[in-house]
C-alpha cells in the first residue's frame, strides 16, 4: 500500500510553514475554501478516516456514515486558527495515522466498508484513497499560496 512516509509529511508541513498568514487566509472566491480551511478539512478527513481505519480492521462489513464537510469546516472556524497551529495539528495527527496504517494486518486490507450512501469498497482502497484526497488539497493549497 502506497503511503507518505514519516518524511514526506514532514517535507509537507516545511512546506506550508513557508506561507505567509495573510496568504493562507485568502479565500480565491466567495464560497470557496481558504488555504487554512483546506487544511482544516485535511483535519476532519484524517479524523474520520482515523475510525474507519480502527473500526473496518473489527467490523466486516463497516457501514458507517460519512460527514457534512461544510459543517465540520464551519463549526471548527479554521480561519481563525493560526497556520503554525494548523501545521502542527496536521502533521501530529498524520504521523500517527501512518503508524495505524502500518500496524493494519494484512488480512484486513479487504475488509468491507460502506460510507454514507457510497458503493462498497475494501480497507486498502480507502487507506490508499485517503492520501490521494490528501494530495489533492495540498496541491490545491500550492495552487493558492502561487496566485
Amino acid at each position: 500500500m502506497p503511503l507518505l512516509s514519516p518524511l514526506d509529511l514532514e517535507v509537507i508541513a516545511a512546506e506550508l510553514r513557508s506561507y505567509s498568514e495573510p496568504a493562507v487566509n485568502h479565500s480565491p472566491a466567495a464560497g470557496k475554501w481558504s488555504a487554512k480551511e483546506i487544511l482544516g478539512h485535511l483535519m476532519d478527513s484524517a479524523v474520520n478516516n482515523h475510525v474507519r481505519f480502527i473500526r473496518a480492521q473489527a467490523e466486516n462489513p463497516l457501514h458507517i456514515p460519512g460527514y457534512d464537510q461544510e459543517h465540520w469546516n464551519r463549526c471548527q472556524a479554521y480561519q481563525q486558527v493560526s497556520w503554525l497551529e494548523l501545521i502542527n495539528l496536521w502533521l501530529a495527527y498524520n504521523l500517527h495515522i501512518r503508524r495505524v496504517l502500518d500496524l493494519i494486518p494484512e488480512a484486513t486490507l479487504g475488509n468491507m466498508l460502506v460510507i454514507g450512501d457510497g458503493p462498497r469498497v475494501t480497507l486498502q482502497f480507502v487507506a490508499e484513497d485517503y492520501y490521494e484526497h490528501l494530495q489533492h488539497h495540498i496541491d490545491q493549497i500550492r495552487a493558492l499560496n502561487q496566485t
